[in-house]
């Protein structure tokens, strides 16, 4: 049986995401256990693996840091493979680091930074919150179309050294990352959990993606 970890470290929508993920699974042939956990031995066995993250960079990444062993699992089930997806600061934490509140190191697993978003138009507001359609060009938004549309609530964007590893981009005030991917590593900086059927869709995508 598959096994994806939902990772609980103290600054995830945990509740949301595992019922996100769990109607994905459903949707699927062979379905998932999705397992909420945040034990190393059991993470670095997951098959998959998604990094949910709610409010700051640092707190985020001081969260993930104070659970031991944890960033080790993480990389031994990324070393060796596993796809993995991380979810609005999931997403930010691959970078190599995060400038809010000063500067934080990341996993730096996709080299970036990740900085305030400073849209050009000023009637653009910060914090982006709500629907926006986004730009694909990764298999993680298969079926998905050319412009779906996604559920957003950031201040922080994530900027990658290499525009290579950009799977998806965005408009709030000007254009801005709104996915990243790497070999087996992905993120995305809407929440799939709150965007209905798209995010479903995508979820599902990760859940069947062969890489």
């Amino acid at each position: 049986m598959t096994t994806v970890a939902l990772i609980d470290y103290g600054s995830g929508n945990l509740r949301s995401a595992e019922k996100a993920l769990l109607k994905a699974a459903s949707s699927l042939s062979r379905a998932p256990t999705i397992l909420v956990t945040g034990d190393p031995d059991a993470v670095a066995k997951a098959d998959r693996i998604v990094l949910p993250g709610v409010g700051a960079f640092a707190a985020c990444m001081g969260n993930l840091s104070a659970r031991d062993g944890l960033i080790d699992a993480l990389n031994t089930a990324v070393q060796r493979g596993a796809p993995f997806l991380g979810v609005c600061v999931g997403m930010q934490l691959l970078a190599d680091s995060g400038l809010e509140f000063g500067t934080t190191p990341g996993l730096g697993w996709i080299p970036g930074q990740v900085r305030r978003l400073e849209p050009r138009d000023p009637a653009a507001k910060v914090p982006h919150m709500g629907w926006n359609t986004v730009r694909p060009a990764s298999p993680l938004f298969a079926g998905l179309g050319f412009a779906p549309h996604m559920y957003f609530t950031h201040s922080f964007v994530f900027d990658p050294a290499d525009p290579g590893d950009i799977a998806a981009t965005c408009d709030h005030g000007g254009p801005f990352v709104a996915a990243v991917a790497r070999d087996n590593v992905m993120g995305v900086q809407f929440h799939p959990e709150k965007s209905q059927a798209a995010g479903q869709r995508l979820l599902a995508n990760f859940l069947e993606l062969t890489l």
